[in-house]
């Protein structure tokens, strides 16, 4: 299926006929194979431009064929991730005592800025804990935390209204 439409049965041959070469292609005795029959072939003094050809057209191919099964495999990784982050977030939101916001990050911020928030979260949750923490440590932790809620809140807002604008 490819974007919500099923594939011809031309186009399964051809991917079937493809992911066949291409697994016999990548076995080690078929390179081997291959080899021997480029050593055959200048020994017997055959054309080397039309060897050079065929070499050429196979690699290609050959490229394209894992080029596109490495796609496949992408976008059953990204199905895949999108579904647990579907699965994550709904926890979050049924759980009690937890924030609500964290919900759907993954879209709405950068890598880096839910790094941060999470660095951010970690040193809050080991200030709080540390008993010898001091209450400038521990008042500098809950801002920290508090910081980090507030963008949360932030980037939470701004997933509801792009939610609501695009319904």
């Amino acid at each position: 299926m490819i974007n919500g439409k099923e594939k011809s049965w031309l186009d399964r041959v051809g991917c079937w006929i493809s992911q066949a070469a291409s697994d016999i292609a990548a076995h080690p005795f078929a390179q081997i194979a291959f080899v021997i029959v480029c050593v055959v072939w200048f020994a017997a003094g055959f054309a080397t431009d039309l060897l050079t050809a065929i070499l050429s057209i196979l690699a290609i191919t050959l490229t394209q064929m894992v080029l596109n099964r490495q796609k496949e495999r992408e976008l059953d990784a990204h199905r895949r991730d999108v579904a647990m982050h579907a699965k994550l977030d709904e926890l979050v939101v049924a759980m009690k005592g937890a924030r609500n916001e964290v919900a759907g990050i993954e879209d709405e911020l950068e890598e880096e800025e839910i790094e941060e928030l999470k660095r951010h979260a970690a040193e809050a949750s080991e200030v709080a804990d540390d008993e010898g923490a001091s209450k400038e440590e521990r008042a500098a932790a809950h801002r920290s935390a508090k910081s980090a809620r507030e963008k949360l809140a932030r980037a939470g807002r701004g997933a509801k209204e792009a939610a609501k604008a695009t319904s």
